[in-house]
């Protein structure tokens, strides 16, 4: 049996087949500011919540007891902005196949350089109001964030040719790297910048266990902060064209898709106005409907409990750092530091993990993704967190007293978190379902996601902020188990480099990877698309 593929219409075409150029670099260097702005507004509260408790809840009463949020306070000042974002992402990615991926690709950025910059300016009069004032700022910068997932996601794997799209989406994604590290970075300088001026001016409180004045404004200039990257790209986003695989396949448009990605291309494009039809006749089942759950119905679920698990562990991680941190000697307790060196310290140790463990892990994927594709990667990925995870688990008692050791297995678990699941379950969503609903089901994935990271956040931070020997090595047991659960729901997801996106989700006239019939498929060359064809 043979099917009509994407060199049928010639704007898929130029586009599957178009040469690395300017434009690829300009969309990656676009969506991914927006990851970086994401991932430093989700993280830039682990550096400074401690500081939120002593500024806020000190008490006056208690003069040798250093401030402290309760545990519901800090699961909801660190885990609000998750809340938001899961529900942006549903909001945001059914927007974006209902009204196209570029009209609602600039409101969300609006709303993170407003929110982001609010947070920073909390207010009220009493610390009950001050705490309500920034969680309800960054509930709404979270909802922003949330838009940006699946719409940077399909913008660019729509915008890709098929030989790199791999590469291309993981780049953007692995800003996200460079956000959490630049998250450290300016919490450590801002920190140490204001410590130098408080010695200069010899505040008397200046002391092991202080709290000095200038914190209030350390922890609002951080947060707001957050609003620079975004706003620096706001502009070449409102320019980029909307994708020629939306115009031409869910607005029928083939003329205006030809124009949009010919000019991006620089280079003529035939319209095939008369050979779209065939191609949209592919697109017209419903997320909610048989076809679709014949054809996706296993993918959605594999692409939805893969991220949830991942993101148990991996949100579980990065926002209890700052718990973890002295229990493993990499910072101070906050008795033998005043504030702003306790802010100093946890920001240091969050970028040499984010520099040595996280960030090679985002470019080792980009650099292999093309080579060994997304399905190895993740379960590579995986069960080396699970490894690593178990490890710490069982040996915390001997690890907490060699924290050097405890510190690079940790980075192991970023490294392999990222040149893993963390990656490709941001690629996958992307590539797998048709043009008419990629921007929904990559949101419904990303929101499972978002989904544990509330657990990880809500749940697992709970569990171990109190500092528990045996409550964390539990938590980490835990951790791997899930990981190892990931593990297997991968095998519920097909191998798409390589190949177009028409020819993946089957709008091209075959059956799809996996031909619809839960026939998984591992790309190892050319090899036949669907069972008829073997």
């Amino acid at each position: 049996m043979s099917s009509p593929n994407t060199g049928g219409l010639a704007v898929l075409s130029a586009l599957d087949t178009a040469r690395t150029q300017m434009y690829h670099v300009t969309a990656i260097v676009i969506a991914g500011m927006g990851f970086f702005t994401d991932a430093y507004d989700l993280f830039c509260i682990s550096t400074v919540s401690k500081l939120l408790g002593r500024i806020y809840f000190y008490d006056v009463d208690r003069p040798n007891d250093i401030g402290k949020l309760s545990h519901f306070v800090n699961n909801l000042v660190t885990g609000v902005a998750l809340v938001g974002t899961l529900l942006g992402q549903l909001v945001f990615g059914w927007l974006g196949d209902k009204l196209g991926r570029k009209r609602v690709y600039g409101l969300t950025l609006v709303m993170m350089v407003a929110c982001a910059i609010c947070s920073g300016l909390s207010f009220g009069k009493s610390r009950t109001a001050v705490i309500g004032t920034l969680c309800f700022f960054r509930f709404w910068l979270g909802f922003g964030i949330g838009g940006d997932y699946p719409l940077s996601a399909t913008i660019m794997s729509e915008y890709a040719n098929k030989k790199t799209r791999g590469a291309f989406i993981a780049a953007v994604f692995a800003m996200q790297g460079m956000g959490i590290m630049f998250a450290g970075l300016v919490s450590m300088v801002v920190s140490a910048i204001f410590l130098r001026f408080n010695h200069a001016k010899a505040f008397h409180d200046d002391h092991a266990g202080s709290t000095q004045p200038a914190s209030d404004y350390m922890w609002r200039i951080v947060l707001m902060l957050g609003a620079l990257p975004a706003l620096l790209t706001f502009y070449w986003r409102m320019k980029m064209p909307e994708t020629g695989r939306y115009t031409a396949l869910i607005e029928g448009n083939a003329k205006q898709a030809a124009a949009d990605m010919g000019r991006v291309l620089e280079i003529d494009i035939q319209a095939d106005q008369d050979k779209l039809a065939q191609f949209r006749s592919q697109n017209e089942y419903k997320l909610f409907s048989g076809e679709f759950v014949r054809r996706h119905g296993k993918h959605l679920v594999g692409t939805m409990t893969t991220w949830f698990l991942l993101d148990i562990a991996f949100y579980s991680q990065n926002l209890t750092q700052k718990d973890i941190f002295p229990a493993i000697n990499l910072t101070s307790k906050a008795e033998e530091v005043n504030a702003l060196e306790e802010v100093f310290e946890t920001s240091r140790a969050m970028l040499l993990v984010a520099l040595f463990g996280t960030i090679p892990g985002y470019w080792v994927t980009v650099a292999l993704i093309e080579k060994i594709g997304r399905y190895l990667i993740q379960l590579i990925g995986f069960f080396m967190m699970s490894v690593f995870l178990f490890i710490m688990g069982l040996k915390y008692n001997y690890l907490k007293n060699h924290g050097f050791l405890f510190a690079f297995l940790y980075s192991l678990t970023f490294f392999f978190a990222n040149f893993g699941p963390n990656s490709t379950t941001f690629v996958l969503p992307a590539e797998l379902f048709p043009t008419r609903v990629r921007s929904t089901c990559h949101a419904l994935s990303a929101a499972a996601g978002k989904a544990g990271a509330i657990v990880g956040a809500f749940v697992v931070q709970t569990y171990t902020l109190d500092g528990n020997v045996k409550k964390i090595k539990t938590a980490l047991i835990t951790l791997a188990f899930t990981n190892m659960l990931g593990f297997f729901f991968t095998f519920l997801i097909p191998e798409t480099k390589g190949r177009s996106l028409e020819e993946i989700s089957g709008e091209d006239g075959g059956g799809g990877v996996g031909g619809g019939e839960g026939v998984r498929e591992v790309d190892m060359g050319n090899h036949p698309r669907n069972k008829e064809d073997w």
